[in-house]
């Protein structure tokens, strides 16, 4: 199967902070109104987990895809408050600082969100929003009360029974975290669960696999898994108002047998809902996968994107 067919861009710094980005352009001169493309990974990720999008929808348009601050190769440092709120500004900083064009930018899962609250921000310099199972909150949910990311689940399930104590607080709780971050970066560890986040695994291979343990490997990917791991939710509006500030047109591709985020099928259907009463102009496709379509079922996610990039 393909690889990642584009080009490391040159240096481009958030904060003071290195971040890494690919791009690829069509061999063929582009029309005036194709729209560049923007693709935001989700949590343990990377611009990798794009190999199988980037050199098809790269036969059309100009195709950019970054690594948030924390993840991939971008820089990690221990001192940012992680959240969608960074990785929003991030996201909008890149698209006026490097693509300068209207832009459509697809995200996947927490890339989902930061994705969504990034073209909303844009405004007028958003050509549109493509959703891949994004993760976030909606208005009428208690904030974090019922965590859907991968962070949160380890948190959840951690805390239950611990007391909240100096010690556990101190000690404990930072030795656990160093534990479960140690295990969770081995290779079988890191196949295991990717074989529970999609639904065909036969995409789960070493490059994959190598692709998030790497990352791991940084100076600062400890700091960050605390980080991210302790917070409290995403940090930013939640779906409907950033519905309601959005002024770009809407796709949002599901895998329908999503095992990742809890109550799928209730979340698909508060998307649907709140962005019909936003008056998005919105397209909804349900594919037999999982959590990552983009890396499972690429034909068929990189024809959607297409067909609906085309119009």
């Amino acid at each position: 199967m393909d690889t990642l067919a584009a080009q490391a861009n040159s240096p481009w710094n958030f904060l003071g902070h290195a971040v890494f980005s690919v791009s690829s352009k069509p061999i063929e001169s582009l029309e005036n109104n194709a729209p560049v493309v923007l693709l935001v990974h989700g949590f343990g990720a990377s611009t990798d987990h794009w190999r199988y999008n980037i050199p098809v929808l790269a036969k059309k348009h100009e195709v950019h895809a970054i690594d948030l601050l924390g993840f991939g190769r971008s820089a990690k440092p221990s001192e940012l408050d992680y959240g969608g709120e960074l990785w929003k500004e991030q996201v909008v900083a890149y698209v006026r600082e490097r693509i300068r064009k209207p832009t459509v930018i697809v995200g996947n899962s927490l890339g989902g969100y930061a994705a969504l609250a990034a073209g909303a921000a844009l405004e007028s310099d958003s050509a549109g929003v493509v959703l891949l199972n994004a993760a976030g909150y909606f208005s009428d949910e208690k904030f974090a009360s019922k965590p859907e990311d991968f962070a949160s689940k380890l948190r959840q399930n951690i805390g239950k029974g611990l007391s909240r104590d100096l010690l556990v607080k101190w000690f404990f709780y930072p030795l656990l975290q160093r534990v479960i971050f140690e295990n969770l970066r081995r290779p079988n560890v890191i196949r295991n669960t990717l074989k529970q986040v999609y639904i065909d695994p036969k995409n789960v291979d070493d490059y994959l696999i190598e692709s998030i343990r790497r990352p791991s490997l940084d100076p600062g990917a400890f700091q960050v898994f605390r980080k991210v791991f302790q917070a409290r939710g995403l940090k930013g509006k939640p779906i409907d108002e950033l519905f309601n500030d959005l002024q770009a047109p809407l796709l949002l591709l599901w895998g329908d047998s999503d095992p990742w985020l809890r109550n799928a099928k209730a979340k698909q259907e508060k998307f649907r809902t709140f962005a019909k009463q936003a008056s998005l102009d919105v397209k909804e496709v349900l594919l037999k996968a999982g959590h990552c379509p983009h890396d499972e079922v690429p034909d068929l996610v990189n024809q959607e994107m297409l067909a609906w990039l085309s119009n």
